[in-house]
């Protein structure tokens, strides 16, 4: 089935575990990538860490050959997944946006993208995942309601405008032919140097990137390349495929597990707390995520009961 069809059959819904696996991996890559962007922003400015992390993961071109699609549709995508998404989510985290808040926001992408992909190209979501992205909007609004405190208006809208644009990028992506995830993301990541130095070099001066680099910490410096390496090109090949082989119903939601690492992470690395209102909007995003990831089916076959009482039950039915 193409990846342009509206139509969504049970294969394209209900995810194997290895993928289930890989998606959770994922997450994890991205929640810690919060933290760690924090660290490298004390070292550098927004447009100079985005510049460094996609120098970092477009580096593979050298050896890669590019992606078999139109150089407008690459440009749209490093634009929207890389360039848009980034810039704007470390701006938000340079207004004062706390890492592990950021992390919670920006995956309001795994709603507008569900959202987008059934009003472009009908990938719309079942009942289940519908009702599994109320409960994590639900948590969203709680957490919403927070701002005020340490949260800025400004911050929170740049985040939030930063999961719009990864939203868009996931959509372009789900409508591409079958295509190499790995060698896509690496393409991708030569658009957004470009634009974030034009920016640096217009509000800092064309010697500032240099002159942040020969004064940078060496966690500063390790942060482009964890963001580039593992962050960029690793994390986003993954959830390219599993987008081109599931429905976007089936695999956005999973990023709202991100949120729990980043602030697990920012909590132990940066002491940042969260009141009761902010837990208990995480907790609404978390149980989102597990009734759009695991239908009930899946829930009974995986149970001792189901197990003792049905032998035939394999690791393989699932």
């Amino acid at each position: 089935m193409s990846s342009t069809n509206g139509s969504i059959g049970m294969d394209q819904t209900t995810m194997k575990l290895a993928h289930v696996a890989l998606a959770v991996l994922v997450a994890v890559i991205w929640g810690v990538a919060f933290v760690v962007s924090k660290v490298g922003l004390q070292s550098f400015t927004p447009p100079e860490l985005t510049a460094l992390r996609f120098i970092v993961a477009a580096i593979a071109v050298i050896w890669l050959p590019r992606p078999n699609i139109p150089w407008p549709i690459l440009i749209a995508i490093g634009l929207t997944v890389f360039t848009g998404q980034f810039l704007l989510q470390f701006f938000g985290i340079s207004f004062g946006m706390p890492a592990g808040l950021t992390a919670v926001v920006s995956q309001t992408q795994a709603l507008f993208t569900v959202l987008f992909a059934a009003l472009v190209i009908g990938d719309r979501p079942n009942a289940r995942q519908i009702t599994g992205m109320l409960v994590a909007f639900t948590g969203l609004l709680l957490i919403g309601l927070t701002i005020g405190g340490s949260i800025t208006f400004l911050g929170f809208s740049l985040t939030l405008a930063s999961a719009i644009s990864w939203a868009v990028g996931n959509v372009l992506v789900k409508r591409l032919p079958k295509v190499d995830m790995l060698r896509l993301m690496v393409w991708a990541s030569l658009v957004p140097p470009l634009p974030a130095l034009a920016i640096s070099f217009a509000t800092e001066g064309p010697g500032a990137l240099f002159s942040a680099l020969t004064h940078a910490s060496w966690s500063g410096i390790a942060a482009p390349i964890y963001l580039g390496v593992f962050a960029s090109v690793f994390a986003y090949a993954i959830w390219g495929s599993l987008l081109q082989r599931y429905s976007t119903g089936a695999v956005a939601p999973f990023a709202l597990l991100s949120p729990c690492v980043g602030a697990i992470t920012s909590a132990i690395v940066f002491g940042e707390q969260f009141g009761p209102l902010r837990v208990s909007g995480i907790a609404f995003m978390l149980v989102g995520l597990v009734i759009v990831a695991i239908p009930l089916q899946r829930l009974r076959l995986l149970s001792p009961s189901a197990c003792e009482s049905d032998p035939t039950i394999t690791a393989s039915d699932s």
